[in-house]
């Protein structure tokens, strides 16, 4: 009964908060009156100090801990979690950023089972200043557990996922679906100013008009800073009816001298260390951004896994080795290794051909400056859509002859 209690007084406490009255769309945040704070008995203060009162809702998620709140909404610009952070603190690290179109997302990584004991977001009466003030205490791992989960929302599904699906017409349709990597919360790699998040979304742009030129129809699963989560993309892939689905990425990794494009399939084992710890990496961004795990199921996956490829798998490939090669004659450059495979969560398509292709990596200053060049963006775009119209050619051609 007094573990009942315990759970039902939490449960409340991370009930959403939502002020009522008239607030503007967007509040900016004051990085130097911010703070994150460690107290005596496991308690640990976070202030965030806005230039106006927001809606916002407060959450926890497990595996791992996570404190998450959203705004709707707040601009994070000049804030820095390293300022607001101490070594050895309860709380590791710190996110925030874009989340959906409306709303912004802060999400903390708790060091220990900590859950909210006071929230509230005082405005101002003078200035119209609000101070979000959220009070953690340590709690018992089984307690964390049992009241963390993200909130029920149905009108927190995207819209594009609510809306009914488009209608297939034609039997010479040809959709292909671009996946700009990361976005909103999650930026991806960075390096000298430049995130991955941008690049993918500025690539994916110019390689839908090349190919929307080309008569093909092009679907985005994001067309602007805003998070959409790996199992998102691949439902945008299959509400679309898509022929292909291209993931876009541009990381950063020290193994392997990762450096040139490389175009990545589906395996449930990956061809060498440095492409594990890469498809590690990105199947970790739904983690990072605060989405909600608890309804994965590992075997699942795995059933969608083999699956694909037995469906899917040699047009995959074929699809990974042309677009390697238009890649390479668009001049490139192109890693020692360009076809590899893991266990990348956004392929898991069983009925779609998907691949990853790393258009280049950040962590190479060579790849850098090329994915900074417009013009070199531009030239990979055409190569890449080349390709593209040279796989579905070929596919087809192969499928006629399945058919005989």
């Amino acid at each position: 009964m007094k573990k009942f209690l315990i759970s039902l007084i939490i449960a409340l406490w991370v009930a959403p908060h939502v002020m009522s009255q008239e607030l503007s769309a967007l509040a900016r945040v004051d990085p130097e009156a911010s703070t994150v704070a460690d107290g005596w008995f496991g308690r640990t203060d976070i202030t965030l100090r806005l230039s106006q009162g927001v809606p916002f809702r407060v959450f926890t998620l497990d595996a791992p801990a996570r404190l998450v709140v959203d705004f709707r909404e707040v601009d994070f610009d000049g804030l820095r979690a390293d300022d607001l952070l101490g070594e050895g603190g309860r709380v590791s690290a710190m996110r925030f950023g874009a989340f959906q179109p409306g709303w912004s997302r802060m999400v903390v990584d708790l060091g220990e089972p900590m859950l909210p004991r006071e929230i509230g977001m005082p405005v101002d009466p003078d200035t119209g200043r609000a101070t979000l003030q959220i009070t953690l205490e340590a709690v018992e791992a089984e307690v964390f557990a049992t009241a963390s989960g993200a909130p029920v929302d149905p009108n927190w599904t995207p819209a594009f996922l609510r809306a009914a699906p488009p209608p297939r017409e034609g039997a010479d349709r040809f959709t292909v679906v671009l996946d700009p990597g990361h976005g909103g919360i999650d930026p991806g790699a960075e390096n000298e100013g430049l995130n991955e998040k941008e690049l993918m979304l500025s690539f994916a742009r110019t390689l839908a008009e090349v190919l929307r030129r080309a008569g093909v129809e092009v679907v985005l699963t994001r067309d602007d800073d805003v998070f959409v989560s790996l199992q998102s993309r691949v439902a945008i892939a299959h509400r679309a009816h898509a022929d292909l689905f291209i993931s876009l990425h541009a990381d950063s990794l020290s193994q392997g001298g990762a450096r040139g494009a490389t175009v990545y399939t589906l395996s449930d084992e990956a061809s060498d260390t440095a492409t594990e710890h890469l498809a590690a990496r990105h199947n970790r961004s739904d983690i990072i951004a605060g989405a909600d795990l608890t309804g994965s199921d590992d075997q699942v996956a795995q059933v969608l896994l083999d699956l694909a490829r037995q469906e899917t798998g040699p047009r995959s490939a074929a699809l990974a080795m042309t677009l390697a090669e238009g890649m390479a004659a668009a001049g490139g450059p192109m890693n020692n290794r360009p076809l590899r495979e893991a266990g990348f969560s956004v392929l898991k398509s069983a009925d779609i051909p998907s691949v990853l292709v790393e258009i280049g990596f950040l962590s190479s200053k060579r790849d850098l400056a090329n994915i900074g060049d417009p013009i070199w963006r531009q030239g990979m775009a055409e190569g890449m859509a080349r390709s593209l119209l040279k796989w579905r050619d070929e596919d087809a051609a192969r499928a006629t002859l399945v058919r005989q």
